[in-house]
């Protein structure tokens, strides 16, 4: 249980790859992390492959400071949360109190949008390489990278690396 006493963030909106959303959250429930699911609304979502997940508070309701970390999972979902300027907002201040936010696969976009990638190492789905190059990252190849806090992996074969890397930074 090496995350006792820690509160993470794990972002949710509709079309989110089920298994970057399930895994992160029953990894961090098994250390011990008291999560808390934040999405645009208090409501049930629904993954790309069709599982429900419920959020537990709006992101209007919600304060970076209250956090130790942040998950982003990927799927089609990061492109709907960029939209929303509190999600942007969240990411930028998580970012900007130095507490780590891990973000897999198409969740690379929340960076972007959070602006908080220039000179930063990352990796994604390649699909996004371009947009994290064009936002001032340097891209490489690997199923984790950390970077100044900021936790990246590029899908979800990828998830016992990008848990494994973020519950070692919290612990």
């Amino acid at each position: 249980m090496r995350l006792t006493g820690k509160k993470v963030a794990l972002f949710l909106e509709d079309m989110y790859e089920d298994n970057e959303f399930w895994y992160p959250y029953y990894r961090m429930k098994e250390e011990g992390a008291e999560l808390i699911v934040v999405a645009p609304e208090k409501k049930t979502y629904h993954g790309k492959h069709g599982v429900p997940a419920s959020s537990h508070v709006s992101i209007e309701s919600v304060h970076a400071e209250e956090f130790d970390a942040l998950i982003i999972p990927g799927g089609y979902s990061p492109d709907r949360m960029r939209r929303n300027h509190f999600m942007v907002e969240f990411v930028r201040n998580m970012h900007e109190q130095k507490k780590p936010i891990a973000a897999i696969c198409h969740a690379g976009w929340m960076l972007v949008s959070a602006g908080i990638l220039k000179g930063k190492d990352v990796t994604s789905f390649y699909a996004i390489k371009d947009d994290l190059i064009n936002a001032g990252a340097s891209w490489v190849d690997q199923e984790v990278v950390e970077d100044s806090g900021i936790i990246t992996s590029r899908n979800p074969n990828d998830l016992p690396a990008f848990c494994a890397k973020l519950i070692e930074i919290l612990s």
